[in-house]
């Protein structure tokens, strides 16, 4: 069941491009996801494999849903609004994944942090449960948590979480990019997605790292406001797809934009 789900996502190539549309939960309603029925409309036109969302998106959307793969966000850890991070916590199960039709769950762990302990413990804990029901996890890896500084985001701490991930048994790691990422693919067994990270200034910063990436031995990326708060999303993620299924050169995938 691992296997049919996975192939939900991954292509034959055995490569993926999931947009992430569940910063609701954390942001409200961002810009380019204000009207996320339009969103998804434009994401999905652009040839995504696989949407990362919220289980309220995942309900409300489920026809529009149901033509990509599913990742579907079971974790949270407050909102913006919230003063002080809290240590996440899961709230949903597998069997509400599984009455949704999700392929896939996606749960956020912070080695490094003061919330590494508890956000690993509850990583391992939906994994066991997935896998008892034949779904596959994909581990969010974010060293020191969502806003930390570039003394988290080094080829070590980048490296060390992944292979963690890998060892809690998730069945592929989304984590940021980091130069010299060669021996993060290295050091993991399991494939690995880059993070978009913060909304960058165009597109060819974004498919620049995603190229490199690729090169560097990923397998895809998971990623979210750089697709959705470009000028053009749709276009946007064909560029993205074209450098992930057809090794296109981020000139190429530019073209695409005009």
């Amino acid at each position: 069941m691992v296997t049919r789900r996975l192939n939900r996502i991954f292509q034959p190539d055995g490569r993926a491009l999931i947009v992430a549309c569940d910063h609701g939960m954390i942001s409200g309603p961002d810009k380019g996801i204000e009207n996320l029925d339009q969103t998804l409309d434009q994401v999905i036109a652009g040839g995504v494999d696989a949407v990362m969302a919220s289980y309220g998106t995942a309900t409300r959307f489920a026809a529009k849903l149901a033509r990509v793969g599913l990742v579907l966000r079971i974790d949270g850890a407050g909102t913006r609004l919230s003063p002080t991070p809290g240590p996440g916590a899961q709230f949903y199960t597998v069997e509400d994944a599984l009455r949704l039709g999700a392929d896939a769950l996606c749960v956020s762990a912070f080695p490094a942090s003061p919330l590494e302990e508890a956000t690993l413990e509850m990583l391992a804990r939906v994994i066991r449960q997935a896998h008892a029901w034949g779904v596959p996890v994909m581990a969010e890896m974010v060293p020191g948590g969502f806003d930390s500084g570039p003394e988290f985001r080094t080829v070590e701490t980048i490296s060390v979480a992944a292979r963690v991930a890998a060892e809690l048994g998730a069945d592929w790691v989304k984590i940021p990019y980091i130069e010299g990422f060669r021996r993060v693919v290295e050091g993991c067994y399991v494939p690995i997605v880059v993070l978009g990270g913060p909304a960058k200034a165009g597109p060819r910063p974004t498919l620049e790292m995603l190229k490199a990436a690729i090169e560097a031995g990923a397998v895809g990326g998971t990623i979210g406001r750089n697709i959705w708060q470009a000028e053009k999303p749709a276009q946007m993620a064909a560029a993205l797809a074209a450098i992930i299924h057809h090794n296109r050169s981020v000139d190429e995938a530019l073209a695409l934009l005009s």
